[in-house]
Formats: structure tokens, sequence, C-alpha cells
């Protein structure tokens, strides 16, 4: 059993930066791919950013590419993801996810398949 708790996020004008974190408690932290989703009003759950068990192969879609890190420290068991250049449209609650998902056949893009999922951080970008 995994729990997960976001933090950092708010209000931030075009342009600007936040870092998101996640915590998480319970065993074999290490042992979980761990993404970041976004859900904004109206529209679907969707991939922002995954990394693997190890840190070492991270994937982002392509609305955040060059502008999103994510990474993650095994012994504090969190990941975050730092966003910069922030756009309206980067406006949604964001949740971090873990899952035992293997790396090969892009499963980690499918919310459905993770296991544990935090209550969400609202990220507000304004014009």
């Amino acid at each position: 059993q995994v729990q997960l708790v976001e933090s950092g996020g708010g209000l931030v004008q075009a342009g600007g930066s936040l870092r998101l974190s996640c915590a998480a408690s319970g065993r074999s932290f290490s042992s979980y791919t761990m993404g970041w989703f976004r859900q904004a009003p109206g529209k679907e759950r969707e991939f922002v950013a995954v990394v693997n068990w190890s840190g070492s192969s991270t994937d982002y879609a392509d609305s955040v590419k060059g502008r999103f890190t994510i990474s993650r420290e095994n012994a504090k068991n969190t990941v975050s993801l730092q966003m910069n250049s922030l756009k309206p449209e980067d406006t949604a609650v964001y949740y971090c996810a873990a899952g035992r998902i293997s790396w090969t056949g892009s499963y980690y893009l499918k919310n459905g398949n993770y296991n544990y999922w935090g209550q969400g951080t609202q990220v507000t970008v304004s014009s």
C-alpha cells in the first residue's frame, strides 16, 4: 500500500514557474513507476510526465516537453515536477500516481495502469 500527498500548487502568471512535490509513504517506493497526470474542468485526465523506478528514464506529453521536468529521490520517497514557462492551458488539478508498470510498451501513458493516486493539487495559470 502506498499513500501519496501532493503539494506545491497555486496561482501563477503565464510565463511563471511552479514546483509540485509528491510525498509517498508505505513500502517499496523505489519499485514504483511514478507519473503525473492532470485534469482540467470538463476534460478527461491526461498524462503529463513519468519517471521509472530508478530515475534513469523519463517521458513527457508533447504539450509539456521542454517546459516540465520530472525527478525523484528514492531516499526521500518523493517525486517532483518542475514546471516552467507556464501557460493558461496548463491550468488543471495535478495528480501524482504510482504503479508497478513495465517501461516497455508505454503502458505508463494510461491512468488505468496506476494503482495509487494522490488527492490532487490545483494549478491555475492566469493570462
